[in-house]
């Protein structure tokens, strides 16, 4: 009971790439390059199962952002001459991509990294691309000119390397939707929708990651304007609730979020975010089991899965693992008290 994960990405190290930074660059190049992906890997799970954690990613070590990473290896999409877009309703600026013409994989995505992760862990295995709408919200258009259109074509090619992944030996296929939080109405007009195209055929664990974004200035601004309580969650969780989703990952740590709200997503496991990834204060184990406590008011405890708010990436990489630290100590105290 209460097995831990993370939302996805942990912070590169210095001799990969730029550290604290949401788009690094890369410290090498080429046959040096690949090497230094794969060494992070396995780093990575190294690091997640000293720490205590059940269910472990490769980190995200081999992309350089968890959008862009998926978007590499399509065709259609002209990295040459990006433009500059507004992200999340204009929330921050962003150097993106555009769709030039019809969308399809030149091949397979994350084989590499996925295979590579399952032949050094035999923990259970999550691994995460970005989903549909979030997709859209992060790249110019020039080919389609309708978005649902153009969230469904990523769709179908993020189903097929979800089938990919499935095939690799992955246990669970996250997406991670952090537009599901700006973009209610959306969410329950084509959204949902879309991340069943995503999902389509998969018989491992699927599951969604909405979060309030990375502990960037740009979140962490938005966020002090939303209020005393953020109740985005109230507008999507019902819809959520009746999708064919089997996990949804919700920022709760910290956050404005009333607690209450998980209870709306019946008969769905909880990721609950437990460890904030916006500030460096490193929780306790007691901190990981009051949140866990407050939960099982609402959910029941079996369907509870403690894991981080959001992705880690531009954090320090000591201070993530000090948090991944208390994250397994923490569930670990939770199951003796509580399980």
């Amino acid at each position: 009971m209460f097995e831990t994960t993370v939302a996805g990405s942990l912070p590169k190290p210095a001799w990969l790439a730029e550290t604290n930074k949401l788009w690094p660059q890369w410290k090498a190049s080429g046959a040096e390059l690949d090497a230094a992906k794969a060494d992070a890997t396995v780093l990575a799970l190294k690091e997640q199962e000293d720490a205590g954690i059940d269910i472990v990613s490769d980190g995200e070590q081999s992309r350089q952002h968890f959008v862009h990473g998926f978007l590499e290896r399509i065709e259609g999409i002209d990295f040459e001459h990006k433009v500059e877009m507004g992200i999340r309703a204009d929330r921050y600026k962003a150097m993106v991509p555009t769709v030039t013409g019809p969308l399809r994989l030149k091949g397979r995505v994350h084989a590499t990294e996925a295979r590579l992760a399952r032949a050094h862990t035999k923990r259970k295995l999550k691994f995460t691309m970005p989903g549909p709408m979030t997709i859209v919200d992060t790249i110019a258009d020039r080919h389609y000119g309708d978005k649902v259109k153009m969230a469904m074509a990523f769709a179908a090619l993020l189903n097929e390397e979800a089938r990919g992944l499935q095939a690799d030996g992955v246990d669970t296929v996250q997406f991670d939707e952090p537009a599901f939080n700006v973009y209610m109405d959306e969410v329950k007009d084509w959204g949902i929708e879309a991340l069943h195209r995503a999902s389509e055929g998969l018989t491992c664990t699927t599951a969604v990651h909405i979060c309030y974004g990375y502990g960037i200035k740009a979140n962490i601004d938005w966020k002090a304007g939303l209020g005393g309580e953020w109740r985005q969650y109230e507008e999507t969780f019902p819809a959520l609730a009746a999708s064919r989703i089997k996990q949804v990952s919700i920022e709760c740590k910290n956050s404005h979020v009333p607690i209450d709200l998980i209870g709306l997503l019946k008969g769905k496991d909880i990721l609950l975010g437990v460890i904030d990834v916006a500030n460096d204060t490193v929780e306790t184990p007691e901190d990981v089991v009051a949140t866990i406590t407050e939960a099982m008011k609402h959910v029941p405890k079996e369907r509870i899965f403690p894991c981080t708010n959001c992705g880690m990436a531009p954090m320090r990489r000591d201070i993530a693992m000090a948090k991944l630290s208390a994250l397994g100590a923490g569930a670990k105290l939770a199951r003796e008290r509580l399980a």
